[in-house]
Order: C-alpha cells, then structure tokens, then sequence
C-alpha cells in the first residue's frame, strides 16, 4: 500500500500534522500519485494541484475539516462538487464536521480526530519560573488566545468565524472582575484583536513569531484559554490545552464536545458560567496522543486498501 499526501505549504497547523504522519510512515509514502494507490487530499483546496489523471484512476480520500456558510451557497457547492466526482470517501475530525458534511454527500464519511504530539505540548510544574521568563507577574491574570484573527486580504478585517468579536466582549467583561488581566496573544494576523483591545485600554503581550517550545510554554502560563469561534475543525488548541492542562473553556465547535466537559462549553449567554475541567480534558485526550491518534488513521486506510483497492485487483 502506498499513499500520496497533498502538499499546503501554508504554515498551517496541517502542515505540521501532514509532516508528523510522513515521518511515522515512511514506508507508506510517496512522493509522486502515480506511484500511489491512496491520494489523500489532507486539505481540501489541494485537490487542485494534483493531476485529474491520477484522481481519477487511484482511490481518493478527502478531508474536510469544516464548512462554513460560504459552502451552502450556490457557488460553494459548485466547487464541493467539482472535487466530489474525484473523491471516494471523506474523513472528518468530528461530529459538528461530520453533521454539517452530511447535508452535502451521502458519500461515506470516516471521523478520526488529529492528534495532538505530547513530545511538544505537555504540562509544565513550576509556573513561577515560567512566568518569571517571560516577564509576568504572579498577580496578573493571563487570558490567552493563539488563533488567527484577521482576514489575510486586508489585515484589518476580523476572521468572525474564529469569534474575535466574541473573544474582546469576554476580556472586557472579565477585567471588570481581573483588575490584573493580561491578554496574551501569539501567532499571525492578531491585527484585529490588537486594535480592538487598544482601543479598550486592556493590557495585552503579543509574541507574534514564537516556536513550538515557547508557544508550550505560554499556554502553560496561562489562567485561561478561551476558544470563541463560531466555526471550528479542530481547533487544535483544544487539544494542545488538554495535554497541557491548560484551563479552557470553548464554544460548542469543533472537538470541543468530545474532549472537554459539557461544564467548561458556553454560548455567548452563559460564558461566566463556564467552568474549566483540566482533569477531563487531559483523561480524554489521551486517546489522541500522537501514536494513538496516528494508529487510527492507519488501521483506517488498511482497511480502505484490503476492501477496495486489494480486492478489486484480485477480482480483476
């Protein structure tokens, strides 16, 4: 069995996940589709950077991380199917995903969460030397978001379906209880964020261009990480709060719902009611640690190759 991967190229969260999996499972990739049986288009705007020829001929799974209201539009479900005639089977990373895909094909769908790499996100003890690194106080209450916000066209637009509107409404309300809040913010395109909170007088860090070692280290700062999104696939930091034993509380999107407790989900109504359960969400996320998580998609395209694809060329 040998599978073909998409390539991104965006400095994308996928990115890293696509890499991690090659450098598990060297023996399974190639590097070219005509010399594979299994293309998995791992996002799906790549579908167009590979040759129809080989969509057509191999077995081709796609995944579809989530939809927006763009994609129930008329254009968008033009472009849904014009990559559907070339795909056999969709994987999906949760429920919400899955639901939403459904109104779209009745095509088999396959949900298998990504994994989180314990060897890079992991609970650090001494919180104080930490934030002593980084120059926080121990009194300053440390409200993180590491999302991107803005829209890449302009820098100034906010992304709504990450809720950075939704994240500001929260801060300010939280600094009337936290005279002490800090917002930290890491990652590209904070832009929005950035003026909203300057404009508020609210006291925020921005570590724009961090590594995998330092962003470890700021969610293991943190008094709380809040996932405001109105639309989500992952997100990722759910899963990097829960092995780091981040307190989190997130909006129903997503993983959201099958990592963290129904206690620590909000809507816009019942934020403050919100309650962070780091013990449950690092007892469920053990399921998604990078050799089990990895497992999953790999007992998931043997199977694909032994009843599909080994099959009909025994037939043949």
């Amino acid at each position: 069995m040998k599978i073909y991967l998409s390539n991104l190229n965006e400095s994308w969260i996928v990115d890293r996940l696509r890499n991690e999996w090659i450098e598990s499972n060297k023996e399974l990739v190639v590097k070219n589709p005509k010399d594979c049986e299994i293309i998995w288009i791992i996002s799906p705007w790549t579908w167009k950077k590979i040759n129809k020829k080989y969509l057509r001929k191999k077995f081709v799974v796609c995944t579809i991380h989530h939809l927006e209201d763009s994609d129930f539009t008329e254009k968008g479900k033009k472009e849904f199917y014009k990559r559907d005639k070339f795909v056999n089977v969709y994987h999906t990373i949760s429920e919400n995903s899955l639901m939403q895909l459904r109104k779209l094909t009745n095509k088999k769908i396959v949900k298998i969460p990504f994994w989180v790499n314990e060897n890079i996100f992991y609970e650090i003890k001494d919180k104080n030397k930490l934030r002593e690194k980084y120059g926080f106080s121990k009194k300053e209450f440390l409200l993180g978001s590491f999302q991107r916000d803005t829209e890449g066209r302009d820098l100034i637009s906010p992304k709504l379906i990450k809720g950075p509107d939704r994240f500001v409404e929260i801060a300010k309300k939280i600094r009337n209880s936290q005279k002490d809040l800090l917002i930290i913010l890491a990652g590209k395109r904070r832009e929005y964020v950035i003026s909203q909170l300057e404009e508020l007088n609210i006291n925020y860090r921005y570590f724009e261009m961090v590594n995998l070692d330092q962003l470890n280290e700021l969610y293991n700062c943190l008094d709380l990480y809040i996932v405001s999104s109105r639309i989500e696939g992952g997100p990722q930091a759910i899963v990097e709060c829960a092995i780091t034993k981040t307190n989190v509380i997130s909006t129903d999107v997503g993983i959201a719902k099958e990592i963290l407790h129904e206690e620590s989900i909000f809507n816009m109504t019942n934020y403050e009611l919100a309650i962070p359960n780091t013990n449950e969400a690092y007892k469920n996320i053990q399921k998604l640690t990078r050799e089990k998580g990895q497992t999953a998609f790999n007992e998931f395209f043997k199977l694909l190759y032994e009843n599909n694809i080994l099959k009909s060329t025994q037939n043949f």
